[in-house]
């Protein structure tokens, strides 16, 4: 017997250190969306999932969004959120809500946020999944170099190569750097992000905040003329935050 179905927005944190990336795979059946889609399996709810947007391997977030469709029956969504938590060890849905049938995680996002967490000191051994180290460098210079990724630029040198997209135009809003009891914390926020472009910016700024790269050689290569770094930040220390709508 078939039933109707209604849409669902859910907001999930997980721990991506034991994941290869939020996106379904074809080699392996450790990705956060598998899993999702596994625990909902067992509650014979046979959906795909929809997240606004991928995380690579490594990757944590407190705040990726995601969309599924349920049957009609299952009318108690915290009831639902309940019993998904119960079976899930490393991801944590923080709250499930009813939408209109055409929305989308993805496509209706309006800004997104991300947070890269680092210590100057070597993160301890129940830090180390979580927490980036970088050396001593100067607040100032970093501070500098993050205000120039502001603005709407082309980032084809701030991508891995794969990137799925038909531009690679992206506005970020805001930057933000600050210091909190020994930890180091960087903020974007952006209408979109490249495929590792997050922390393809993290190591640069990071490369200039440690005067092995300089504020115009990161402009050269932010206006397209020189590609002056391709490595990227360590995983570890990236966050999804949050997905404004």
């Amino acid at each position: 017997m078939s039933y109707p179905y209604r849409r669902v927005k859910a907001v999930i944190a997980y721990d991506g250190s034991v994941y290869f990336g939020f996106q379904k795979q074809t080699t392996t059946n450790k990705t956060v969306t598998a899993e999702i889609e596994k625990a909902l399996h067992t509650l014979h709810i046979n959906t795909s999932v929809v997240g606004s947007g991928r995380t690579d391997a490594g990757v944590h977030a407190t705040g990726q969004v995601i969309h599924f469709d349920i049957p009609e029956y299952w009318h108690d969504l915290q009831k639902l959120m309940l019993n998904l938590n119960r079976k899930l060890d490393t991801i944590y849905v923080k709250h499930i809500s009813f939408v209109s049938s055409d929305f989308h995680a993805r496509f209706w996002a309006q800004k997104r946020l991300y947070r890269y967490l680092f210590k100057t000191s070597k993160p301890s051994v129940f830090e180390k999944k979580y927490i980036s180290y970088y050396q001593t460098f100067d607040a100032k210079l970093l501070i500098e170099a993050l205000t120039l990724f502001e603005g709407s630029h082309d980032f084809k040198f701030f991508r891995k190569t794969g990137t799925d997209t038909y531009t690679t135009i992206r506005e970020i809003y805001f930057t933000k750097y600050k210091a909190y009891k020994g930890y180091h914390i960087i903020y974007f926020q952006a209408n979109g992000f490249l495929r590792s472009q997050v922390r393809m910016m993290v190591e640069a700024a990071m490369l200039c905040a440690t005067n092995k790269l300089t504020l115009p050689q990161l402009k050269e290569q932010l206006d397209c003329q020189n590609r002056h770094t391709t490595k990227l930040a360590p995983a570890e220390g990236l966050y999804l935050a949050k997905i404004i709508y």
